[in-house]
């Protein structure tokens, strides 16, 4: 036991090994928030349910309205919409659609970032830039993710789960991975003193 404390310690103090905790430390987070926000959506999102519910339906009437607008002028496809669903006709002559439900939200990709950022070390002046800039990512992230599912679903209309869960899913936050991954190399790590002072001198 007094070994494996030791090796512990050793762990804890390295230098060496500050990319590895690092990467422990993000891992541990999303996993954390990920139940938090599971937990708190089981209990209606008290006290603050008709907040969370009206920021939904703005953000999901957004990530439409400018996904639908990318489909038409920028690929030039013939698109239905009903409510907010997007159809398109498929390579079979039939129709694809994906529903840009509230759930199609990236809030609880916002609030992931957002819970990352601030219990991660940083200089606190970066933060208050760097964490709303990630937000207007994730957003276009996600509104990448909802032209794509339509995109797919024209050659491709059987495999829309298989896109819908782990393709996009997986590039939504392999993306705020880089992010963290930026502010880290960037803004977190501090430089060591002696390098410093060769420059200087």
């Amino acid at each position: 036991m007094k070994k494996i404390t030791e090796a512990f310690l050793q762990f804890k103090q390295s230098k060496a090994w500050q990319p590895v905790k690092d990467v422990l430390m993000f891992a541990f987070l999303l996993l954390s928030f990920h139940f938090i926000y599971i937990f708190w959506g089981n209990h209606n999102f008290y006290p603050f349910k008709t907040q969370v519910d009206q920021l939904f339906i703005f953000a999901s009437d957004i990530l439409f309205n400018q996904s639908v607008w990318i489909l038409q002028h920028i690929f030039g496809l013939d698109v239905t919409t009903v409510n907010q669903t997007i159809y398109v006709i498929n390579h079979q002559g039939t129709w694809s659609y994906v529903d840009v439900s509230p759930g199609c939200t990236s809030l609880k990709q916002w609030m992931h970032w957002i819970f990352i950022m601030v219990c991660f070390r940083g200089p606190i002046k970066h933060k208050l830039w760097y964490i709303p800039a990630g937000i207007i990512v994730i957003h276009f992230i996600n509104i990448i993710r909802i032209v794509g599912l339509s995109l797919t679903g024209i050659p491709m209309p059987q495999h829309f789960e298989f896109f819908h869960n782990y393709v996009f899913k997986t590039f939504f936050y392999f993306m705020i991975f880089l992010m963290w991954v930026l502010w880290v190399e960037v803004f977190a790590r501090k430089k060591p003193e002696g390098n410093m002072e060769a420059v200087s001198s």
